[in-house]
């Protein structure tokens, strides 16, 4: 919960760090990925980030999933060059699926189109925030960290829309400098984990408008 947080995260991140043979380090923020290996996920924007930050930025990534043998590729190669900071697995395991949306700080979504998506509510509802790309439910979703979001208490994640590496790494580089920002990133967690997308809330809105539809019919609209 957005109260229990902060223990419950450092459990989940530890335990995960050790299950992918990591180093176990609180400090560092801990990058994932889930999802079908293709160029639609934004998969080649993540490979390119992650080949360009290389050993210089201190962070540590996680990618979970499977699809084009040309990801498969990729990904194993990039893990070799940088087998302190990345671990790959390519397969498909809903277990290890929600581990990593627990144990992360960050989750990567830059897809290139998105009509709901599902992987950014969840990562909201685990503390883990969220980096997409502005388009279909990601951007119905996730309030991009600008300032004027964060003084009205909106932000929970942060998204771009240029469909490029450079996006995503100027928008990759704007969370971990957030996550850096202890009090700041406490904000980002509780205003993505107290809301909600659940279908109580949905259900209510569906009926709402049935009920005044039924009211407009009635009047003859």
């Amino acid at each position: 919960s957005a109260e229990t947080v902060a223990q419950g995260k450092a459990a989940c991140k530890a335990a995960l760090q050790r299950e992918l043979r990591l180093d176990e380090r609180p400090d560092v923020p801990l990058i994932g990925a889930i999802g079908r290996l293709d160029k639609q996920k934004g998969f080649d924007l993540v490979a390119k980030v992650i080949a360009e930050w290389g050993e210089a930025a201190d962070v540590q990534w996680v990618i979970l999933g499977k699809g084009d043998p040309e990801y498969h590729a990729r990904f194993e190669g990039l893990a070799r060059r940088f087998p302190k900071k990345m671990a790959v697995r390519m397969e498909f395991s809903d277990p290890l699926a929600h581990r990593i949306e627990a144990g992360a700080d960050i989750f990567l979504m830059p897809s290139r189109y998105e009509p709901c998506g599902l992987n950014q509510m969840y990562s909201l509802r685990y503390g883990t925030v969220p980096v997409v790309r502005q388009t279909g439910g990601l951007a119905d979703t996730i309030v991009d960290a600008t300032e004027s979001a964060l003084a009205a208490g909106a932000a929970n994640g942060f998204s771009f829309v240029e469909d490029s590496p450079a996006a995503l790494s100027e928008t990759l580089g704007r969370a971990v400098d957030a996550y850096r920002r202890p009090e700041l990133w406490r904000r980002l967690l509780a205003t993505g984990m107290r809301q909600d997308w659940s279908w109580a809330g949905r259900a209510k809105q569906y009926d709402a408008l049935y009920q005044e539809t039924i009211a407009r019919a009635g009047r003859g609209r």
